[in-house]
């Protein structure tokens, strides 16, 4: 397997800091050598490369943005440096990091009392515990407001009944944050153990994409929890902010996608010989690998500068929907002109394009559809919602 050599056309890499290009290194040095000569084969048996879980942990990579109860504390900036590494990998892997730093221990570290926290985030930041995020619903993806699961008072208890679809690491989580609606239709979120009675788990098969990640359903019936189990937070809000941390390493992660296609692509069009000569000396193929170049430096401009407004207190929702929105859709062009410079050769498994350029179709899709996204920056530029 090649060196991988990283797009910094606009020296972007003067932006960071030394501990920052350390950190995004050794994430870099991971995937290269524990990542990419299995994923492929994980990828095409459908499979979760489960071993990876502790290694990720050793290097700080779960919940690395959060700080205390055994979680790294790193920068914003570096944060998305992991998750533009792991997703060099593959989406998959980058799903499953997220999920458990962004989705399951960031809203336990934000909303969670102490006792929750201790019994908790220690566990997931050294991959003995996995956490899976249970908000969408059969029915509700894009409207998640509109969800019927149910968690109803009894006593000291929750009684919790429903179904979450779509859900990364469900198969293999020891936990789940649920988001459900109270007696009084409020929206609350409940860590649920899954050894809970009433608490059962179907794995979702057949998937064209995000094979090397777990997807299943959530079934709740008749589900009883502590009241203690309880996040501090009430209405649609409380979800929204876990989307908007996973969101933020999303737009990230996908640049590490766009990455590895331009690499792959680079090297096959200097070294593809077709009349007489390599194919990278052609008009049209090298269009293509500057359109590639172009993305890529846009995005990982708007990425600095969504890191550097997340660090400054700054960063809005509608800014993390603008990063989301444009970083997925560059990448599975690039992933697409990845395809079509490689040729037949782009849809074996010798080269990566073909599975990046799956896997982003479903990213494209999760935690905010393109068009979703479009009509949230819509109200933000214009005052008017358009999807109410």
């Amino acid at each position: 397997m090649s060196d991988f050599n990283s797009p910094n056309f606009f020296q972007t890499d003067d932006f960071l800091s030394e501990d920052e290009i350390m950190i995004r290194d050794s994430v870099r040095t991971f995937v290269q050598k524990d990542v990419l000569p299995i994923i492929g084969t994980h990828f095409e048996n459908g499979t979760f490369p489960k071993d990876l879980i502790k290694k990720s942990a050793a290097l700080g990579l779960l919940g690395a943005h959060l700080k205390d109860y055994g979680c790294s504390g790193v920068s914003p900036m570096a944060y998305g440096l992991i998750m533009q590494e792991l997703e060099r990998g593959d989406s998959g892997l980058r799903s499953f990091a997220s999920v458990q730093g962004s989705l399951c221990m960031f809203p336990i570290h934000k909303y969670g009392c102490e006792n929750l926290k201790n019994k908790y985030l220690p566990g997931m930041a050294g991959g003995d515990l996995i956490g899976c995020f249970g908000l969408t619903e059969p029915d509700f993806g894009s409207n998640p407001g509109g969800m019927i699961t149910k968690a109803i008072k009894d006593g000291d208890d929750y009684i919790v009944n429903g179904n979450k679809m779509w859900i990364t690491n469900g198969n293999i989580c020891q936990l789940a944050i649920v988001w459900a609606k109270d007696e009084n239709n409020d929206i609350i979120g409940i860590v649920i153990d899954k050894d809970t009675p009433g608490f059962t788990v179907t794995e979702m098969k057949h998937k064209f994409s995000l094979r090397a990640s777990i997807t299943s359903e959530l079934h709740f019936q008749d589900c009883r929890v502590h009241k203690s189990q309880v996040l501090n937070v009430r209405g649609i809000r409380g979800p929204l902010s876990c989307l908007s941390e996973a969101r933020y390493g999303i737009a990230w992660g996908v640049i590490g996608a766009a990455m590895a296609c331009y690499d792959e692509a680079l090297n096959y069009a200097k070294t593809r010989i077709q009349f007489n000569k390599p194919i990278a000396s052609f008009q049209l193929v090298q269009a293509k690998l500057v359109t590639m170049i172009t993305e890529i430096t846009k995005a990982q401009l708007i990425a600095i500068q969504t890191a550097r407004l997340k660090e400054a207190g700054k960063l809005q929702h509608q800014h993390i929907s603008m990063a989301k929105m444009n970083n997925v859709s560059i990448a599975l062009q690039i992933a697409r002109l990845t395809r079509d410079i490689l040729g037949a050769n782009g849809i074996t498994y010798e080269y990566q394009c073909a599975r990046h350029l799956l896997n982003l179709e479903s990213v494209n899709t999760y935690e905010g559809t393109e068009d979703i996204h479009r009509l949230i920056i819509g109200k933000e530029i214009t005052g008017i919602a358009a999807f109410t």
